[in-house]
């Protein structure tokens, strides 16, 4: 349908599908649009202090980078904190190098948005949960992490996404990263988890089997072009991850794993296939070296970040003989 930047409607429509959650109803469903529009709208203040008091702006960015991890760390909702990321890291990266392509942005995010929400009501319409079986009780939700600990972990998640974004930042060719500045907001969010092992083995693992992915429907349209073999590649896609995000009726243990390398595949091979101002000049293979390259150095930010800055705890807990403690 030649939309602005159509490879983001699917990405925001995976995001929200691969949650245990009912469609969101039309107060839900705005505010995943805000949370994506809000940020951007806002960070337009942010540009005249970027190209005239740059070390002011740079140092209002780092604040507001803070507050969207600090708003996923503190317990709130990782698909709105990951649109809130994405909002500001694309107005920043792409508003202080083109502007003259912000607006489109901004609109065609915005469209893109609503369309992604119209989809999930519609699959939902498709595909209704069932309503003979409840849903299974699943462990008691998990209490919100002390303010201490969500600081601490949203500054680590804002340590690791600010100098990407300051390279963008200075990048003539902002806008063509576009792509890679959605999967470094995603990475962020996934810096906000506590642990951090865990957290650097589901990014690299992520980033390898999105890209192993896209590479394998890149090769299959270089042989077979065309909308058809395109469409099947996204449906065996959604049905190869879709079985490792769920587990019955609830989520895997390592459901983020799964839904992060479904992004990495459709933000990787989705700019590939289309024509967009946004993704000229970046071939699909220097892409996917970013994206890799961009993992290695999430999970090895966030290892240095740990090593100098270990984890606060209430209290001395005991150490077990093996000298590890019950959170590892």
């Amino acid at each position: 349908m030649d939309w602005p930047l159509a490879f983001i409607a699917p990405a925001l429509t995976m995001m929200l599908l691969a949650l245990p959650m009912p469609a969101p109803g039309l107060k839900k469903g705005l505010a995943v649009v805000v949370a994506l529009l809000l940020p951007m709208t806002a960070s337009l203040v942010l540009l005249p202090f970027l190209s005239y008091a740059r070390w002011a702006g740079i140092l209002l960015v780092a604040l507001a980078l803070f507050h969207t991890f600090y708003f996923t760390a503190r317990g709130g909702s990782p698909v709105l904190g990951t649109f809130m990321t994405i909002g500001l890291t694309l107005v920043i990266t792409v508003g202080s190098v083109q502007p003259d392509l912000l607006v489109m942005l901004i609109s065609a995010l915005g469209f893109n948005a609503l369309a992604g929400v119209a989809f999930v009501w519609i699959a939902h319409l498709l595909w209704p949960d069932p309503a003979d079986r409840p849903l299974p009780a699943g462990p008691p939700p998990s209490p919100r992490p002390p303010p201490t600990l969500a600081a601490r972990n949203a500054l680590r998640a804002s340590l690791v996404v600010l100098p990407l974004t300051l390279v963008f930042l200075f990048s003539s060719a902002s806008a063509a990263y576009t792509p890679v500045m959605i999967k470094v907001a995603s990475m962020g969010q996934q810096a906000t988890s506590d642990q951090s092992r865990d957290m650097g083995r589901s990014l690299l693992r992520s980033t390898v089997w999105g890209g192993i992915a896209a590479f394998l429907g890149w090769a299959l349209l270089r042989a077979w072009p065309g909308l058809l073999p395109y469409t099947l590649l996204v449906v065996l896609a959604g049905l190869a991850f879709g079985s490792r995000i769920f587990r019955g009726r609830a989520v895997a243990p390592d459901f983020n794993t799964w839904s992060y390398a479904f992004l990495t595949m459709l933000v990787l091979l989705g700019p590939a296939v289309g024509d967009s101002p946004l993704s000229d000049g970046i071939a699909f293979g220097k892409r996917l070296g970013l994206f890799l390259l961009i993992a290695v150095y999430g999970t090895m930010a966030v290892r240095v970040f740990d090593a100098f800055w270990s984890r606060p705890s209430a209290g001395n807990p005991p150490i077990p003989e093996s000298g590890r403690t019950p959170d590892d």
